[in-house]
């Protein structure tokens, strides 16, 4: 359940236009309600103008779009699933040394300075189910919602990771 604070609303929002093309408000504002927030139009219009988002051509249709990180500020629309999918075979693939689970926790082992990329494209990576990511130097800890939804993980990111 997310807090219905502005910046937890604006992280949801953000999290909702980084993972696949967003057409219009009114797609927007059921894609927030599904997720539990309900605002109006006018307070989502505020929203998307505070975070930066624009509409930018992706194939023959316009979607939202919001900054890059860092400094580079280009709008840049969600990637497509495809993308999503290979990339996150390839992190796997050259990263993950090992995967284990214990309880609702996740365990990944990569090499030196490698853990926080890992985190950060598993982050970024829908359909794992994961509540929150803590990354050090080799170690990334995923917190899943349950013992099922870890072991499960463990499962996907190993055979990601074998090529399979």
């Amino acid at each position: 359940m997310m807090p219905k604070s502005r910046s937890a609303r604006h992280a949801l929002i953000t999290d909702i236009l980084g993972r696949g093309a967003v057409r219009s408000q009114n797609e927007l504002l059921d894609l927030l309600a599904e997720e539990g927030v309900v605002i109006t139009q006018a307070t989502l219009s505020r929203d998307l103008v505070d975070l930066g988002a624009v509409k930018v051509r992706q194939g023959r249709v316009l979607v939202y779009a919001l900054p890059g990180l860092g400094g580079d500020t280009t709008p840049r629309p969600a990637p497509d699933p495809r993308f999503v999918e290979e990339r996150i075979r390839k992190v796997c693939g050259d990263l993950l040394v090992s995967a284990v689970h214990a309880g609702n926790q996740v365990i990944l082992r990569t090499p030196p300075g490698a853990a926080q990329y890992l985190a950060s494209s598993l982050d970024h990576t829908p359909g794992l189910d994961i509540v929150g990511t803590i990354a050090g130097d080799d170690t990334v800890l995923l917190i899943m919602p349950g013992e099922r939804e870890a072991a499960a993980c463990v499962d996907r990111l190993l055979s990601l990771g074998s090529g399979a």
